[in-house]
């Protein structure tokens, strides 16, 4: 496997809405495009195609790191081609350097990154560490802000309304069952070791993912009582600004994971426009795009990938 190859394996480990993995990726010997994959869009939760593309965002940080530490130092255009909104980017390799090591530390956290749905403790998730992920999501763009006491609380309520809401949907309970069916030797969706225990107490709105394929060895855990709780935001609402949080997403995520904390990114809140509207100040132009809860936490299930043959084209095939 060439370095662009060992590159693109990299991207595909970037978290996607229920593990769907909607990219595909093409490589020359100078470029690699990444694709959207709109067979793989979740229609009930995501008709607009937002979380798709934030999904796609975070391979594409990811892919742009890995070539990095790999002594590439690259550029990107987004939506190159307006005709195709299907490719994403173009990253093109400039120029060999050697990565500084901040580069290859955070790179190392890819392979190590996983969606914790398992209870964090009690700890203070340190305020040097809070300013090392608020920097990682301005660095691409975006902004991130620790919720407050009061705000935190009316978060985890918005969250439970908007997974009751949904959970009362059809179509909704169709998908899930589609990314949550176990599956010998399937290589996407979410598999009963990463749906996590109960919250004995109902506190934490994280999905359920056994929800519509019961796992009767779960078992019932209590969650932590003051979870700390982000809003990811980015100044506007387009195409363009999906892809920007998503890999400002996977930046966080990955800062966090060097600084080994556990983390779960929670989407039911923007999920449903009545409850995502509570949570985007539109007179400043910021629109909510994801929660993330933090903390310190047990290690989290691996989730499976496709195969690199599945979303890998090389330039002469």
């Amino acid at each position: 496997m060439n370095v662009l190859a060992r590159c693109v394996a990299a991207a595909t480990l970037a978290p996607s809405l229920h593990n769907s993995q909607p990219w595909r990726f093409r490589v020359t010997d100078q470029e690699v495009r990444v694709y959207a994959d709109h067979s793989r869009q979740l229609d009930a939760l995501d008709a607009s195609g937002r979380e798709l593309l934030i999904s796609v965002g975070a391979a594409l940080f990811t892919l742009r790191l890995a070539l990095r530490a790999q002594g590439w130092r690259t550029t990107y255009v987004l939506f190159p081609e307006p005709d195709s909104p299907q490719l994403v980017a173009r990253v093109l390799l400039d120029r060999e350097d050697p990565p500084p090591e901040a580069v290859t530390t955070l790179a190392e956290a890819i392979a190590r990154r996983h969606t914790n749905r398992w209870p964090f403790a009690d700890s203070v998730v340190s305020a040097d560490a809070i300013e090392e992920l608020r920097l990682a999501a301005a660095d691409q763009g975006a902004a991130l802000t620790i919720a407050g006491p009061v705000a935190r609380n009316a978060i985890l309520g918005l969250g439970h309304q908007a997974e009751r809401q949904l959970r009362n949907e059809g179509r909704y309970r169709a998908e899930l069952s589609r990314w949550t069916r176990p599956t010998p030797g399937r290589h996407d969706g979410v598999p009963p070791a990463a749906i996590g225990p109960w919250d004995a107490l109902e506190r934490m709105p994280i999905r359920d993912f056994g929800l519509v394929h019961p796992q009767p060895w779960r078992t019932n855990e209590f969650f932590e009582a003051h979870p700390t709780i982000a809003v990811l935001a980015t100044l506007g609402d387009s195409p363009e600004n999906w892809v920007r949080a998503g890999q400002a997403l996977q930046h966080v995520l990955l800062v966090a994971t060097r600084l080994r904390l556990a983390t779960t990114p929670i989407s039911q809140p923007i999920e449903v426009p009545a409850v995502r509207e509570l949570l985007t100040d539109t007179a400043a132009g910021r629109w909510a795009q994801m929660i993330i809860r933090i903390g310190y936490g047990p290690q989290a299930a691996v989730t499976p990938r496709r195969p690199l043959s599945e979303v890998l084209k090389e330039s002469d095939q």
